[in-house]
């Protein structure tokens, strides 16, 4: 599962105010929702595009700070989509993914990678059981 944060100053509930069914416009009918770190999230189970297996998306809220959107993408393996022959579904589901992590997030691929990478530096500086 992995969590993204909002650009300086916007929040998810002003950038997707029905996420669920933004969520359905882009992957497909909500089946389910899981619990994460306290909150539900929702879940596909049978996404509209054959790449992926499975999709769990939702806002997972911190007590005084920012909601983050948790996404967890479970995809099919690449030799298995290609030889089913939907290579092209392949690209429109990086397509989907990328479109919705920059309308949820306002942040595109380069600053999403840029931005996790920061927290993982972060974090690596931090001591262990200190």
């Amino acid at each position: 599962m992995k969590e993204y944060k909002m650009r300086r100053g916007e929040y998810l509930e002003e950038r997707m105010p029905d996420l669920e069914a933004e969520i359905e416009d882009y992957f497909g009918a909500i089946t389910a929702t899981e619990e994460y770190k306290g909150s539900d999230l929702y879940v596909v189970e049978d996404p509209d595009n054959p790449v992926f297996d499975r999709i769990t998306v939702g806002a997972v809220e911190y007590s005084g700070k920012k909601d983050k959107l948790a996404v967890d993408f479970e995809e099919r393996p690449a030799e298995e989509v290609i030889a089913d022959g939907d290579a092209e579904a392949a690209a429109d589901a990086v397509d989907a993914k990328n479109d919705f992590l920059l309308e949820a997030t306002g942040r595109d691929a380069k600053a999403r990678r840029d931005s996790m990478k920061r927290s993982v530096e972060d974090d690596a500086e931090k001591p262990d059981n200190v």
